[in-house]
């Protein structure tokens, strides 16, 4: 015979949790010997380790009741229905470790093999890392609002990269980065940048640089994080529509206007 903490060493639970289940009447509490103490037998550890069990396995009491008192057949059958949901609920943390793993990797979270080659890609170009992080925040929106488009525009933007001027778009981006908006070295950065889109747009058209086919609104948040991200972007933009372009994510000919006195 057993007194409650031996009870409850047995079986793998505090002595509080036996007297738990002893008020949700899921464990017969047994009457006290002649000096006052409860004692429990063999089978009060047997069932002890069921409760315990089904209870850890995310039972809830109630229903923990209903199958100590269950047939062998019911018993079986609900048995099989909590394995089920615990291995589902495996495959469900596995996968929640996987993206775990991915976040120490950086521009894995969120996004498909493919967007993080084009990501590797920009790198390898010497791409400055913080326009690299502004394609990866886009990149994410994108992926987000449109899954089914991504395959499409990743190898649009591979064949995008293998123009030398595109890369010279990013690179001529990546110095405007170090300048602040008034900086007068950002006229220059600007005529460079127009030359480029102008050759492209002529040859193959303004959607050669820019994302086509996004809703407006789409286009105003993944535009906000370049300029969030870049605060010189904004002054640039405005350097660009005077000679004659204006958007980010998505780039339109304009009629040129003003002069490029900063301010």
């Amino acid at each position: 015979m057993l007194t409650i903490g031996e009870l409850a060493s047995y079986a793998g639970v505090t002595v509080r949790a036996v007297r738990h289940y002893h008020a949700k009447g899921l464990l017969p509490e047994p009457r006290r010997d002649r000096s006052g103490y409860r004692r429990y037998d063999a089978a009060a550890v047997v069932e002890l380790i069921r409760i315990r069990t089904l209870a850890e396995a995310g039972v809830p009491l109630a229903r923990v009741r209903e199958l100590l008192r269950a047939g062998d057949e019911e018993f079986a059958a609900a048995v099989a229905d909590i394995d089920r949901r615990l291995r589902a609920e495996i495959r469900q943390r596995q996968r929640h470790r996987e993206r775990i793993a991915r976040l120490a990797a950086g521009d894995s979270l969120a996004l498909p093999a493919g967007v993080v080659a084009v990501l590797d890609r920009l790198r390898g170009l010497g791409v400055d890392e913080r326009i690299v992080r502004v394609e990866r925040d886009g990149w994410i929106l994108l992926a987000a609002h449109s899954p089914e488009r991504v395959e499409r525009w990743t190898a649009r933007k591979h064949e995008q990269l293998a123009d030398p001027r595109l890369i010279g778009f990013y690179l001529a981006l990546g110095r405007a980065l170090d300048h602040t908006g008034d900086d007068p070295r950002l006229v220059a950065v600007a005529d460079e940048l127009a030359g480029f889109i102008a050759e492209l747009a002529d040859e193959q058209g303004a959607e050669h640089l820019g994302e086509g086919g996004l809703e407006p609104q789409l286009v105003h948040l993944m535009d906000t994080l370049a300029f969030d991200a870049a605060p010189p972007a904004r002054r640039l933009i405005e350097l660009l529509k005077r000679r004659g372009w204006t958007g980010w994510t998505r780039l339109e000919r304009v009629h040129p206007s003003g002069g490029d006195t900063p301010g």
